[in-house]
């Protein structure tokens, strides 16, 4: 409860002739405060996706050469697809359709099922094993420095992610999902986030998930800025990155 207000709480209440006024007084303090909490909320929400939307945009024009010149590199290793698109789990359970350049082989997900043993988190939630043979010679190094990762900004752009926010899930990873790690749900993904500057997939799952939280509970405009600031470091070391 609020600092100004837990004393006129703990405080004996008036006489009958100032009753009115007293509940009168802390009705006005209760709503004040909850007026201002919706205010931050709100406020911040909407400079949230202010920022999403103008610095989606940007990046997608000022990183159209780049998005050619993979394109190539990708082409002339398999003549494969160049984007790969997969279904996510969004902000309360929605699901979206996610773009990433493809960086694995054409059949990655059916080769799925024979490398399962060598999970790496062990928690069974999420896959991740370092040295993926699905991996290609290119994939290996846009996962390296995240430039898989590019056509994300379209999904901020059109508000299914955020450029901050917890790592969308595939429907299989929400179907193991205790109730814990649901929380990770109430706000929509994003690109980066709190375990993708702390070790990425070296983090383990439960981790991952205590690092989401932390941030959904103490989400604000200037840890998103410091976050983001942090994001370069951590994607040019490439480190926890497989």
């Amino acid at each position: 409860m609020n600092s100004h207000i837990t004393p006129l709480l703990s405080a004996q209440a008036p006489g009958t002739a100032d009753a009115l006024l007293y509940r009168a007084m802390l009705t006005f303090l209760f709503q004040v405060q909850r007026i201002r909490a919706i205010w931050i909320t709100g406020s911040t929400a909407t400079l949230k996706r202010t920022t999403d939307v103008v610095c989606s945009a940007l990046f997608l024009v000022l990183l159209s050469p780049v998005f050619l010149l993979i394109a190539i590199l990708v082409k002339l290793e398999d003549g494969g697809p160049v984007f790969f698109a997969q279904r996510r789990v969004g902000q309360h359970g929605r699901e979206f359709k996610m773009f990433k350049i493809r960086s694995m082989c054409m059949n990655a997900e059916a080769k799925m099922k024979e490398l399962l043993d060598q999970n790496q988190h062990k928690d069974g939630v999420t896959f991740k094993i370092k040295n993926d043979p699905r991996i290609t010679r290119v994939g290996r190094w846009l996962r390296k420095f995240s430039l898989d990762e590019l056509p994300q900004f379209y999904n901020v752009l059109v508000g299914d992610m955020s450029l901050v926010g917890p790592r969308p899930p595939i429907p299989s990873e929400v179907s193991k999902y205790s109730l814990v790690h649901r929380r990770r749900l109430a706000i929509k993904p994003g690109i980066t986030c709190l375990w993708q500057i702390s070790g990425r997939s070296e983090i383990d799952f439960s981790g991952q998930v205590q690092l989401d939280i932390d941030y959904i509970e103490n989400l604000s405009f200037w840890m998103d800025v410091k976050i983001l600031l942090r994001t370069v470091p951590a994607v040019i070391s490439g480190k926890g990155a497989y």
